[in-house]
């Protein structure tokens, strides 16, 4: 059958080169001896597989008993594991219990001594006193942490740190203490300076407010610190002597209150939200003080002479009654009538410069409220487009139109009421003038009457 299948594939073989190459004649011996050599090779070739096949399945054995030699060791490692586990499982059940009952009350006192041992931690790293004896909270954590994830009991020195570091802070909170430590300033330089720590309440150096540096046991100058009046105080504490007492701004809050006083505006702050509106206000009242300034020193002067004059029988220049006074030599013949022309005529001539910028002053006291009113519109409209656009979810976009339209309304009132008091004030001080001018006036004339008469 070999012999068959070989003649087969040669025959397929030629006829394949027979069609692919011209068909050529073939001589049959050398056909025969042809396939007796192909026999010859490939019987060769059958033996080399046949050995190799028997060495290969001799070392496939091999490792197939290997391989189950091995699992069955595993097997038997497997089991001795498993019964040590179960084993190991009971014995530490056992040791658990005798630990619980051994531990008894204890372990409800260690379960209090995390707690209290974190919150502590947490408290003095918040403290001013842990910037004068530092590592109190990082060593309480510590602890903390220990009593949770571990297994080992507290030692009796490690109980006793919790409640010296409360006693130590309890004491330290009714001192006013002084040391030197690095202070932050407001430029970002860290130099060492004098500190005065007020119990558990304040820190000041260089006459500033300090704050805690969050997560750390340093301070920094505050950004923003409080009115002259506060920082007033601090300078007196740093410099006071011991035992002196002195006056000091304490904040029992522990800064929060500070907080709140140095994000309060300033003035020129608040100033500032009035926008231009707000400026234009106070430009107007700068205006109106000078002119009131001026005209009240020009009618206290004027008001002076004018009081002069009347204890006098020489009529002056200098002033507008003796220019009035002056009307009656000029015209010593004219008759009543004319004279009284004559001096009414005078008096108008000094009444505008007796009178004069009143009427702006009056001006501005109107205006500076309309102003504010202006201001208060325009900020209204502003607080309605950011609700338009952004909603009334943040109160801070609202914020500046609002401050905007109340800080004009102040200004407004601010300039208007001064205002007012003073074109008031000043006006009845002209008016007392021209009085006296038409009183004199009238003696004057009367006394001409008289004569003639």
């Amino acid at each position: 059958m070999k012999f068959i299948k070989s003649i087969a594939l040669i025959v397929g073989l030629l006829a394949t080169t027979a069609q692919a190459a011209p068909q050529q004649p073939v001589d049959l011996d050398q056909l025969l001896k042809q396939l007796q050599q192909g026999q010859y090779a490939q019987s060769e070739e059958n033996k080399l597989r046949e050995a190799r096949f028997r060495a290969e399945a001799a070392q496939q054995q091999q490792l197939l008993r290997e391989a189950i030699a091995q699992r069955d060791r595993l097997e038997r490692l497997s089991e001795r594991l498993e019964t040590q586990f179960e084993k190991n499982e009971i014995e530490l059940a056992a040791i658990a219990e005798t630990l619980n009952q051994r531990l008894g009350s204890l372990r409800e006192l260690f379960g209090v001594l995390q707690q209290v041992s974190g919150d502590t931690a947490s408290k003095l790293q918040n403290s001013y006193v842990s910037v004068e004896f530092p590592g109190r909270s990082e060593q309480l954590s510590a602890l903390a942490k220990k009593m949770g994830s571990s297994s080992k009991l507290a030692s009796i020195n490690e109980i006793e740190s919790v409640w010296l570091a409360l006693l130590q802070e309890m004491t330290e909170s009714g001192k006013v203490s002084r040391f030197n430590t690095q202070v932050t300033l407001a430029n970002g330089e860290k130099v060492a300076s004098d500190v005065v720590r007020v119990g558990t309440f304040n820190m000041v150096a260089n006459g500033q407010y300090l704050e805690l540096v969050p997560g750390t046991d340093s301070v920094a100058e505050l950004i923003r610190q409080p009115s002259s009046r506060y920082l007033t105080t601090a300078d007196d504490l740093q410099s006071a002597q011991p035992g002196e007492q002195v006056k000091f701004a304490l904040d029992p809050t522990a800064g929060a209150i500070l907080g709140l006083l140095v994000q309060a505006p300033s003035l020129g702050e608040r100033i500032d939200q009035g926008g231009t509106v707000g400026y234009v206000i106070l430009a107007l009242g700068a205006i109106g003080l000078l002119i009131a300034l001026e005209r009240f020193v020009s009618l206290t002067l004027m008001s002076g002479k004018v009081s002069r004059q009347l204890k006098q029988t020489e009529t002056r220049t200098d002033n507008p009654l003796g220019r009035v006074m002056a009307v009656q030599d000029k015209y010593p013949q004219v008759d009543t009538e004319t004279l009284e022309l004559k001096l009414s005529e005078a008096i108008l001539r000094e009444i505008p410069s007796i009178t004069r910028n009143l009427t702006f002053i009056k001006i501005i006291s109107v205006v500076a409220p309309l102003m504010g009113l202006l201001g208060t519109v325009t900020g209204m409209i502003n607080t309605f487009q950011a609700i338009t656009l952004f909603g009334t979810g943040d109160p801070k976009l609202m914020a500046g139109g609002i401050s905007q339209a109340l800080v004009t309304t102040v200004l407004g009132l601010v300039v208007a009421i001064p205002m007012t008091l003073l074109f008031a004030s000043l006006n009845t001080r002209s008016r007392a003038i021209v009085h006296v001018l038409q009183e004199q006036a009238s003696g004057i004339i009367a006394e001409r009457s008289e004569r003639r008469h």
